[in-house]
């Protein structure tokens, strides 16, 4: 059974109750952290010994996705445990951005994260799980990612506005993790680089998935609304991703 489990959904910032992007994977023995945003690594370790991934998936390098890669990058490191090089699979200029700021050009972290840029397009097969990505539109280089397991399929939306790759990637998918962080209908004055609910619900009834979970709501709106506003233009399950929630995506998902 595959099962994936949020650890946080906030967007854009880290709320009292409530951590950054970041999800949990788990099918057929393996695991990967899907997004490390600001908070999320504590509650990896909740439900899992992040030591014991097999591979992190970071859809781009805004802080609220990935800036508690630094958490895992020390457990591994300094102690309590794990194997590494662990794979780390990013936009390009991840490991760069990342040693720079850890001050580690030429020391731990090369050593201790296996580096892979992948760009839309790209597709990793890591054992019976093959990962593909897509462009997202974003300000910086950022993906969309559909995960192809043996009992199911899960599609992750990233960041991104409209005019992305994620409705062909979403085609026939399962379950649609998908963010929606604009209130209300879009209009000239909407952001560009993030999608409203009812956006969300569109392209899940276009691809025919079986599930769609929101996530990535702006700090302030009101999470009914979000769902109802969904519920509009998609007929199908709707799930609000709150940390702790645990979606099943299994057989013929």
């Amino acid at each position: 059974m595959t099962t994936l489990t949020v650890l946080g959904s906030s967007g854009g910032t880290p709320t009292r109750t409530n951590p950054a992007s970041g999800y949990l994977l788990e099918t057929a023995g393996m695991s990967f952290w899907i997004d490390a945003g600001t908070g999320t690594f504590m509650e990896l370790a909740r439900h899992i010994d992040p030591g014991t991934l097999d591979g992190v998936v970071l859809s781009h390098l805004h802080i609220d996705h990935c800036a508690d890669l630094f958490g895992l990058y020390g457990y591994l490191a300094f102690g309590p445990s794990g194997e590494i090089p662990m794979p780390v699979l990013a936009p390009p200029g991840a490991e760069t951005q990342f040693a720079t700021f850890a001050r580690s050009t030429e020391g731990h972290l090369h050593a201790v994260f296996d580096f892979t840029e992948v760009d839309a397009g790209s597709t990793v097969k890591i054992e019976d799980v093959a990962i593909r990505f897509g462009e997202a539109v974003h300000p910086v280089p950022a993906l969309v990612t559909r995960f192809e397991m043996p009992d199911g399929i899960l599609v992750y939306s990233g960041d991104t506005g409209p005019g992305s790759d994620l409705p062909q990637l979403a085609e026939s998918g399962g379950t649609l993790l998908c963010e929606a962080t604009i209130a209300g209908e879009r209009d000239e004055r909407s952001y560009p680089y993030h999608l409203t609910a009812f956006e969300a619900g569109r392209i899940a009834a276009d691809a025919g998935v079986r599930t769609l979970v929101v996530t990535h709501l702006a700090s302030g709106l009101d999470p009914d609304r979000a769902l109802s506003e969904a519920a509009t233009t998609y007929a199908g399950e709707i799930i609000l991703a709150t940390p702790g929630v645990e979606i099943t995506i299994g057989e013929n998902s």
